[in-house]
């Protein structure tokens, strides 16, 4: 399958007041220092690694380091920064290069691993290593990237035999555009929720840079699938509403070809539009306006930007055939899930009839009459198709594509849709987990959905259950943040071919709190 998706011919269209508006609410990174606080060691727990605790961190001003010895330390929690240290000699003069890998990792799991047996599908250069000569001896030693991590190792690959190393003032100066004293605390006795709460919040810290960027570690970018919810989560926690803004303007100011939104942006070396298109990704530009403007009433950015939206809600109308559904396709034109196999067709139906619905709720927001009537024919129109097409009145279940595929995702974004009323909605969302398709969702982006599902039509107690087990399965695994891709029967599971190469730290996981906050407590 082609999973880049990249548009023939492409090139960008920059709106250059756009992009002028997003840099000028480009957020200034707050810094703090933070030193590691206790040695670990990296022990195998079956096919896993687990850090055990060795000594304080203050005993490392007492080691010496040699060929083939090493070091692993322990930073007590996710940072996101940039670390330096001194090396020193002791022993005779230094009369050889010391030579020494420096390696991070946000779990046990990379520490334990060796890197040289990646096996992925994208590119190891994310892995976190560094290999390094020192000529001159003491030296303060700035590694050149941006981290995310909790682990680092030192080891010394060789010096001489006439002389060892001693480390000191290891240093990771902790950036992010996050202000934690806007957190409102949490009003909870359950502790395991105020646990979820509080990795949810640091995982959204970690992720807000200079824009929200999807994964720390990687790929430090702004996708419009992960902006959506770390948006959603952000107004009911950190509360910064300007970063929103600035990334809805930068993916207004740079659009792919035809005024398309892109799957995500760099900003890097310069700003830039990638050139994979997504379906949903596209059309979540709709959705991240229309929750916008009901956290801040903003509606001169509303009355600016809703054209970007109706731009994106004219290009998917075009992809639906004679019968009012959308073409399915085999390339990667639709993210929905990496659950294994997921046919798109469905879904992607059901986020249009989504979207329409929010843009009729937008132009009515800007006394647009006429817009609002068109977009309500078109949610009717999609909705037809769908119940004509993809409506299994015998199972009672809505299935996908030519093989008539019977997923979760399917069945979760229908009820999003509200192409039924609330009954129908709880009927169908208790069918589906009793008759639980093989196709299933594998993702906390898509776990998300399955909550919000829950939440918005009464089932709160089920929504409750699925965040203790699912996102409270990584806290008792001990998260620091929460995890791209999370298989409570398959804690090795990967869309990549390599867990190693998974994000710990991802934007999309980070939901929690945006439901603890907004419908339970």
């Amino acid at each position: 399958m082609d999973i880049t998706n990249s548009i023939p011919d492409f090139k960008m269209i920059v709106r250059p007041e756009f992009v002028k508006k997003a840099e000028e609410l480009k957020p200034e990174l707050s810094t703090v220092r933070v030193n590691p606080v206790r040695l670990v060691q990296i022990v195998p727990h079956g096919e896993d690694f687990t850090a055990e605790p060795a000594e304080d961190a203050a005993a490392l001003s007492r080691k010496s380091f040699g060929r083939g010895d090493s070091v692993c330390l322990d930073f007590g929690g996710h940072q996101v920064g940039y670390v330096s240290f001194r090396l020193s000699s002791t022993g005779s003069p230094q009369d050889a290069p010391a030579y020494i890998r420096i390696k991070l990792g946000e779990i046990p799991y990379e520490m334990g691993r060796n890197f040289a047996g990646y096996r992925g599908n994208i590119s190891r250069s994310w892995l976190q290593e560094e290999y390094l000569h020192i000529d001159v001896l003491p030296a303060v030693v700035r590694l050149p990237r941006r981290y995310a991590f909790r682990y680092l190792e030192l080891y010394v690959i060789d010096t001489s035999p006439k002389y060892k190393l001693t480390i000191s003032d290891v240093v990771c100066e902790s950036v992010t555009s996050a202000d934690p004293g806007r957190v409102l605390p949490l009003k909870t006795a359950d502790p395991e929720l105020a646990l979820i709460d509080r990795i949810s919040c640091k995982t959204m810290e970690s992720c807000m840079q200079l824009v929200f960027e999807d994964g720390p570690k990687r790929d430090r970018r702004l996708w419009m699938g992960d902006l959506r919810l770390q948006a959603l989560t952000n107004y009911h926690t950190f509360r910064n509403y300007d970063l929103v803004k600035r990334c809805l303007y930068l993916f207004a100011g740079l659009t792919q070809n035809e005024g398309r939104v892109g799957a995500c942006l760099f900003l890097e070396p310069k700003l830039q539009v990638d050139d994979t298109a997504l379906f949903d990704f596209s059309l979540m530009f709709v959705s991240c306006l229309y929750d916008y403007y009901e956290a801040t009433g903003d509606k001169e950015t509303l009355r600016e930007l809703f054209p970007t939206a109706e731009r994106q809600i004219e290009l998917s109308m075009a992809e639906l055939d004679e019968g009012g559904v959308v073409r399915d396709k085999d390339t990667w034109w639709c993210f929905l899930d990496w659950g294994k196999g997921l046919n798109k067709q469905a879904g992607a139906q059901a986020i249009l009839i989504y979207a329409l619905k929010q843009a009729r709720q937008m132009a009515e927001w800007l006394e647009d009459e006429e817009k609002a009537a068109r977009y309500s024919r078109q949610a009717e129109l999609a909705t037809e198709g769908a119940m004509s097409r993809l409506w299994d009145a015998e199972t009672g279940f809505f299935v996908s594509g030519k093989k008539g595929q019977f997923s979760w995702a399917s069945q979760v974004w229908f009820v999003l849709a509200n192409v039924f009323d609330r009954e129908k909605n709880q009927q169908l969302l208790k069918r589906l987990i009793r008759e639980d398709p093989p196709v299933k969702m594998a993702t906390p982006y898509m776990y998300h959905y399955f909550a919000e599902a829950l939440m918005e039509n009464g089932l709160i107690d089920i929504a409750l259950e699925t965040i203790r087990s699912y996102w409270g399965g990584m806290a008792r695994e001990g998260a620091d943040t929460f995890y791209e891709v999370y298989d409570p029967a398959d804690r090795f599971a990967s869309p990549y071919g390599d867990r190693l190469i998974n994000s710990f730290c991802h934007a999309w996981s980070g939901t929690p709190a945006y439901f603890i906050r907004k419908y339970l407590v």
